[in-house]
């Protein structure tokens, strides 16, 4: 008799966990590879720790995802999922050797989310992103030859575009960047960083508590906002606004919105307005036999009221539940429903520190050095995997509990 077959699309924080997880689960019912395939696919061999992209410094965020699946019997497949045929049970993989189709008895979906790309002309040729490793990388290489352009008015000005949580923490960071890049080509010409939103705030979701610390942040760090407006075009020099004014940049980093990964159409099922497949209480996708999905492709309900968000808080345990849940369920074992009763947000300012908030409503609870302390553990400690290929740590990791809230440092 085959094995049966369990199939994880994705590597980011969710699919990693539901992996791992369902290793867990198999270890602890005696189940071998003899009995059961857990099999992961991605698009690269990395698990990129993608929250960081926006940092100047990217090494060490992308972790071989070999160091973690080898050692727990995790097979890899290096590809991206094209097509789902629910009917049949099967996932066309692409790859570098082509493509094929892959069966599975169980698929936990985790493809996570991209970001919105809307059709402003220009967009797509002149922007930047931190959405991807490869996106942050290729900004990282256009600033660091900024001093080799022609010289024009916004040689070295910045526009970001979009003040979510991602647009503050990338405009954040980028003061110092500049700065540390004039100085070692020896520039001294004015340098600018403009923050841009359609909303008339920035972090608009962030709280009361929270804003006016945010606003006095990015002012003390010299970051100029231009908000309410829209953005028309993007060109090689700069942006045009709505209002027809024109702003020179030769660097423009978009960061408004995110959408779930477009594979999630063709389930057939309804979806939220951000393409979201809503699953219950252990992850199971509503109305699709035999699929389980976690992380930013999926909405869950995290209490009575409040659904999941995209981030790795949300990603990373509803990843570790979906994996437990599918062995359960392919086994006919007793299900683990994810309730998680408490929220945070821990923002990065930059140079200036961070913001910490507790709840649903983001009541400020630490702010400045503080807070960036917190943030830096989580950012560099605790979302990470055990790295030392140790199988028992690893699965350890992947026990389907939820994690208290990070303490913050004072």
């Amino acid at each position: 008799m085959s094995p049966k077959k369990i199939l994880v699309l994705g590597g980011g924080f969710a699919g990693l966990w539901g992996a791992v997880g369902a290793a867990r689960k198999l270890a602890e019912l005696g189940l071998g590879p003899e009995a059961v395939n857990v099999t992961l696919v991605n698009r690269d061999p990395y698990h990129s720790i993608r929250v960081r992209n926006y940092e100047a410094d990217l090494g060490g965020i992308r972790i071989p995802l070999d160091d973690v699946l080898e050692p727990i019997g995790v097979q890899r497949i290096e590809g991206d999922a094209g097509r789902i045929n629910v009917a049949a049970q099967t996932v066309l993989v692409k790859g570098a050797s082509g493509s094929h189709w892959l069966p599975y008895d169980r698929l936990v979906f985790a493809l996570g989310s991209q970001l919105v790309r809307p059709a402003i002309p220009g967009l797509a040729e002149y922007s930047f992103d931190v959405d991807t490793y490869d996106g942050a990388a290729k900004l990282q290489q256009h600033m660091q030859a900024l001093s080799q352009l022609p010289e024009s008015p916004g040689r070295y000005t910045v526009v970001v575009v979009g003040a979510g949580l991602t647009g503050i923490e990338t405009v954040a960071e980028l003061p110092a960047r500049l700065r540390k890049i004039m100085a070692a080509t020896g520039t001294d010409q004015h340098c600018r960083v403009i923050l841009a939103d359609h909303n008339p705030h920035v972090g608009s979701d962030m709280g009361n508590s929270a804003l006016p610390i945010i606003e006095e942040a990015l002012a003390s760090l010299g970051i100029e906002t231009m908000l309410g407006v829209q953005i028309a075009g993007v060109g090689p020099n700069g942006v045009t606004l709505g209002s027809g004014e024109a702003v020179p940049a030769a660097t423009v980093v978009w960061c408004a919105g995110m959408r779930a990964n477009p594979l999630t159409q063709q389930f057939g099922v309804e979806l939220n307005r951000f393409g979201q497949l809503a699953v219950d209480e252990f992850l199971r996708v509503k109305n699709v036999p035999h699929v389980f999905a976690a992380g930013d492709s999926a909405t869950a309900m995290m209490d009575e009221q409040h659904a999941s968000v995209m981030s790795c808080q949300h990603g990373r345990p509803m990843g570790r539940f979906a994996g437990h849940n599918v062995v359960s369920d392919l086994f006919a074992q007793p299900m683990l429903p994810l309730h998680i009763d408490w929220y945070v947000t821990v923002l990065d300012l930059g140079s200036w520190g961070a913001v910490y908030t507790e709840g649903w409503d983001r009541h400020m609870v630490a702010q400045g050095a503080d807070a960036k302390q917190t943030k830096q553990i989580i950012n560099c400690q605790r979302i990470y995997p055990p790295l030392n290929r140790n199988r028992d740590e690893i699965l350890a990791a992947a026990a389907p509990v939820v994690q208290r809230p990070p303490q913050y440092q004072h």
